[in-house]
């Protein structure tokens, strides 16, 4: 695989990162149910997008938050969404994007990202142990909380 570089998401790229493919079984795990029931708490101004690149081809989104101030820990800075494309699965763009938040992460001055998901067998917990979170919790709709040291 090429080298991968990060872009803002921006109109030119937003098509693409909306219509990046799963594998089947993946659908179900596109938004744990408690990013449902707090969507309405987002803030525009916190919010940080990213798309990964591969030579011009988008092949990752990353949808992350920063807002020390939100009433839910888990929410402060953390993972909201995260898509690779199926065809790239496996080598390493789910984890560069990953790695991208959390050097941001640093330098904003936190020392931890958080990230929920849905228990699963086609799901993102195994993803997530690989790139180093470790589960800290459940939420009330019985998504796992997982967190990474900075």
């Amino acid at each position: 695989m090429g080298a991968l570089r990060l872009e803002d998401l921006s109109a030119s790229n937003i098509v693409a990162a909306n219509t990046l493919s799963l594998k089947p079984g993946q659908e179900q795990f596109i938004a744990p149910v408690t990013y449902s029931a707090e969507a309405s708490v987002v803030n525009p101004e916190t919010a940080w997008q990213r798309v990964a690149l591969l030579d011009d081809r988008v092949v990752g989104f990353i949808h992350g938050n920063f807002d020390p101030e939100n009433v839910h820990e888990e929410f402060r800075a953390c993972i909201w969404r995260i898509n690779v494309d199926a065809e790239v699965q496996g080598q390493g763009v789910g984890r560069f994007l990953a790695t991208a938040l959390a050097e941001e992460a640093k330098q904003r001055g936190f020392d931890r990202i958080t990230v929920l998901w849905e228990p699963g067998d086609e799901g993102p917990e195994a993803f997530f142990h690989r790139v180093g979170f470790t589960d800290v919790g459940e939420t009330a709709y019985g998504d796992v909380i997982g967190a990474l040291e900075l």
